[in-house]
């Protein structure tokens, strides 16, 4: 193991290599190239903002991984990833948005060179980062390999997180309090949306004592009034109205471990319907919480969630929760387990969830959700510690 600044023990990155690698055997795959930022840190330590060019991770059944990118961000992987030096892998900058030229030309080379031109290689189709251009320069370059999707192969084992990534969790959870309660403080009629964002970020990325703040996945969410039926909206230059609700969507994140927290606050007196739905709401993320045991499945955190917006009259057409942990932008979800009826997958100790099931009705909505980890006994954990409620200032 190189001497570098990767986050994590030796043991906890062969840990990582052969539960990958067993689901790499159980598939047939020879070898797997993985260009998702987070399956690239999970499996190597890499850090770096460059997942806008191509690049990836190789990983042979045998053997450290290689990091393969671009020549300017290779000493970003020598500062970053646990390998030997001599597992750091480049391609010239002519590559770079030239038509003439593709980073996916290179590639093939390596694995030609590597011994895997009539290999089985596992690629991830469905990400944001494997373009449609890219994996056909690559399938021209090795005409006699077999492409299979192994979209969400790494994905899924990251689901059950080791004592090493809760304790960064946490760090990210006590961050997340630290943003809402900053909200809730500072948030006011009048005050421009912007202006609140702001101190929101300084916060995150202040975070506290030594868990100091990374940039999360996605950016702080703040819409009000009938933007807030919409559960994506960003900010704006507006003031924030008296007489309407906001809901503030965020995360902490420390060493790009995330635990997302939300709140809603109405400016005044809230209308009944609101105080109902966010009171219903309250008790439904009690209940999903209660039965979010390991044994059970995730569709039965989604029930009993459901069984209690019912009694309001509320019927929730989204899921309500995802798999959370590790990630990059755009999106903080793992993209494995989903909170909603259908989801039979059982629940297993590790396993952590953004439940957030979000209101968002035709002209108005709101947002109570939470981190929760499944524990070894008992209901889950939530990892943040903030009263669930519909905030009134008034």
């Amino acid at each position: 193991m190189s001497a570098s600044k990767a986050p994590f023990s030796a043991a906890e990155y062969q840990r990582r290599l052969r539960i990958t690698r067993k689901a790499m055997a159980e598939a047939g795959i020879d070898v797997l190239f993985i260009t998702n930022p987070s399956n690239q840190n999970y499996l190597t330590g890499y850090d770096g903002w460059s997942f806008y060019v191509h690049q990836g991770v190789i990983l042979p059944m045998d053997g450290e991984p290689y990091w393969w990118g671009r020549l300017q961000d290779a000493n970003g992987a020598k500062r970053t990833v646990w390998m030997d030096h001599e597992n750091i892998l480049f391609y010239a900058d002519r590559y770079i948005q030239n038509p003439d030229n593709h980073p996916m030309e290179d590639l093939a080379s390596h694995l030609r060179i590597m011994g895997y031109g009539d290999s089985k290689i596992g690629v991830e189709m469905e990400t944001y980062f494997y373009t449609a251009k890219g994996h056909a320069v690559l399938l021209d370059g090795l005409p006699e390999a077999e492409f299979v999707d192994a979209s969400t192969l790494v994905n899924w084992q990251r689901l059950i997180k080791s004592d090493e990534e809760l304790a960064f969790m946490r760090r990210a959870a006590r961050i997340s309090e630290l943003v809402i309660e900053r909200a809730i403080e500072l948030a006011e009629p009048g005050m421009r949306k912007h202006d609140l964002v702001g101190e929101l970020f300084k916060t995150a990325v202040q975070g506290e004592d030594d868990s100091w703040g990374d940039y999360p996945a996605i950016v702080p969410l703040l819409p009000s009034g009938e933007d807030a039926s919409a559960p994506h909206l960003t900010w704006n230059g507006e003031a924030l109205q008296r007489g309407e609700c906001t809901f503030i969507e965020q995360s902490g994140c420390y060493r790009r471990y995330h635990a997302p927290l939300c709140r809603s606050i109405f400016f005044g007196k809230p209308p009944k319907f609101m105080s109902d739905a966010s009171q219903a709401l309250t008790e439904g993320l009690n209940a999903g919480i209660e039965v979010a045991r390991a044994g059970n499945r995730a569709c039965d955190i989604a029930r009993a969630l459901d069984s209690e917006l019912l009694k309001v009259g509320i019927e929730r057409p989204n899921r309500a929760g995802y798999a959370v942990g590790l990630s990059y932008p755009p999106d903080w979800g793992e993209h494995t387990v989903s909170i909603r009826a259908l989801d039979e997958t059982v629940l297993e100790p590790g396993m952590t969830f953004h439940f957030m099931p979000g209101l968002w009705m035709d002209d108005w909505g709101l947002e109570t959700t939470e981190t929760i980890l499944i524990r070894e006994d008992g209901a889950a954990e939530t990892l943040c510690n903030m009263e669930r409620k519909l905030f009134v200032k008034d």
